[in-house]
């Protein structure tokens, strides 16, 4: 993928690891932040994948290889999904939505042909077309209440607060932090973008992965290795569906969901913030010097200061106190040990 074009705005700092390519901020990220949270600002994720899923069958044939209940799915209803493997762990996240004749997929940035190459291969003789369009739709994220952008084509929204997937299942706290962050994605026609932005501040990926952190919200690739499956990342709540139908690895999502033994919980912390310096992400967790977790996702927040998200062992006290590169840190439970 090549660098956004918005790249060139004034202040532009681009960012790296799976967000090169756009910006991490244009000059102060924590003002950026709280346009963000006031609904005023827009951020690129040009760099994020599109895959679009066409024909008559395409809803019920995604239904039946993913997470979510998709059959019945209204246009415009946006809604998140996972693929699993086999063995039920995580290989990709998809936030999806439908116009009523196409299916639009948006996914991490880097992903993309591997989510459509595996699509395509389970077509078989369904009457559904999988299409790779990243080179020709780019993607555009901010809170819902800002002003829409003229002639957008789709939106893609945080399943929060309005939750399509099984809510009821598993709860930890009454209200989750994330039913304050209404937060979309616009998919515009590449060569739009910069039309699409018009006048509006930019904020870089900074200012969303803070106000990501403190909504609890997990990300592939940050909060997801190899082996972990929706149980750990709370992704119960937003991505699974527990009564439909069969899918690759929902034998595995039964039988711990039933069992209530994931082996790892998310937590969120509070990180002691007299220091300069961020932990970086992969630091461990300890308590009384053993290490019992890691950092997953790290952000400065503007108001809040340091915050992070860490996956920790599943039986590790909920009122424990734990460090972090020597820092002290407070944990909120998101998932229920």
């Amino acid at each position: 993928m090549t660098a956004s074009p918005l790249l060139g705005r004034p202040g532009a700092v681009e960012a790296d690891g799976p967000d090169a390519g756009v910006a991490a901020h244009y000059g102060d990220p924590l003002r950026e932040q709280r346009l963000l949270r006031e609904g005023l600002a827009v951020v690129d994720l040009s760099h994020r994948g599109v895959v679009t899923v066409t024909g008559p069958d395409r809803l019920s044939w995604l239904h039946s290889l993913t997470t979510q209940q998709l059959v019945g799915l209204a246009p415009r209803r946006s809604t998140e999904s996972l693929i699993l493997s086999p063995k039920g762990h995580i290989e990709h996240d998809l936030h999806l939505v439908d116009d009523g004749e196409t299916t639009w997929i948006t996914v991490e940035p880097g992903t993309s042909a591997a989510v459509a190459g595996w699509l395509d291969s389970m077509r078989f003789m369904l009457r559904v077309e999988v299409a790779d369009v990243t080179e020709r739709y780019a993607v555009l994220g901010e809170p819902v209440r800002a002003e829409s952008v003229e002639g957008e084509p789709l939106a893609w929204c945080d399943p929060w607060p309005d939750i399509v997937g099984d809510s009821t299942a598993y709860s930890a706290v009454e209200r989750h932090p994330g039913a304050d962050r209404a937060w979309r994605e616009l998919i515009v026609p590449r060569e739009s973008l910069e039309a699409a932005v018009a006048d509006r501040p930019l904020a870089g990926v900074w200012a969303a992965e803070a106000l990501r952190v403190e909504a609890w919200r997990p990300r592939l690739g940050y909060e997801t290795d190899h082996r972990t499956i929706p149980h750990e990342v709370d992704w119960l709540r937003t991505a699974v569906h527990l009564h439909k139908g069969c899918y690759r690895g929902q034998e595995t999502v039964a039988r711990v969901h039933n069992l209530g033994r994931p082996p790892r919980r998310l937590v969120f912390l509070h990180v002691d913030g007299s220091g300069h310096t961020l932990p970086a992400r992969g630091a461990a967790v300890s308590v009384d010097g053993r290490d019992i977790g890691f950092v997953t996702s790290v952000a400065r927040h503007f108001e809040d200061g340091p915050i992070a998200l860490a996956l920790v062992k599943r039986n590790v006290p909920v009122d424990a106190t734990l460090t972090v590169d020597g820092l002290a840190a407070a944990q909120e439970v998101i998932v229920t040990p």
